[in-house]
């Protein structure tokens, strides 16, 4: 058979159950089925340079994606605490500006750090885009557009937090 796409559905066949349950033993089953997932589109992307027997490689693609997923948590939650701990010295706080502190949290720590940074120093230590992009290390300009869509993004993400409320 040399049919990429059919051996790639036997490979899927075989290994599913394997993978799904090594990473079920380290995550909850809502994670560990997107980890599962994400292990198969890496297996896909890489069909062609898989060793044999695939099963190990396989698991070792899940355990690093289980470890990015557990350093990305741990980064959101010390992101949430650094937040907290501004919002105490900080004046005039976004969190102020919406009417549910712990919506406005909760959306910033769904934002990527460089985004996070840009709303921070402009809204919260009320740095002018000159000063913010001598401390982010690029262009006034750069740092504008940066800054628009970090506000952007955490505009989406406040509407999601609050669409989440309503359920």
């Amino acid at each position: 058979m040399n049919d990429p796409e059919a051996q790639f559905i036997e490979l899927y066949d075989r290994y599913y159950r394997s993978v799904l349950g090594y990473v079920l033993l380290r995550a909850d089953p809502g994670m560990a089925e997107d980890i599962t997932s994400e292990t198969f589109l890496v297996a896909w992307r890489r069909f062609d340079k898989m060793p044999e027997p695939p099963l190990p490689w396989l698991f070792g693609v899940a355990r690093n994606l289980l470890r990015n997923q557990r350093a990305r948590r741990l980064r959101g939650d010390a992101l949430l605490a650094r937040l907290a701990e501004l919002n105490h010295v900080a004046e005039g706080d976004v969190a102020d500006r919406v009417t549910d502190r712990e919506v406005a949290l909760a959306a910033l720590g769904h934002l990527r750090e460089d985004d996070v940074e840009a709303v921070i120093l402009a809204g919260w230590y009320g740095l002018t885009p000159q000063e913010a992009s001598q401390v982010v290390g690029c262009s006034q300009r750069t740092y504008n557009v940066r800054l628009h869509r970090a506000r952007r993004r955490l505009s989406d993400a406040i509407k999601i937090e609050l669409a989440l409320l309503a359920f």
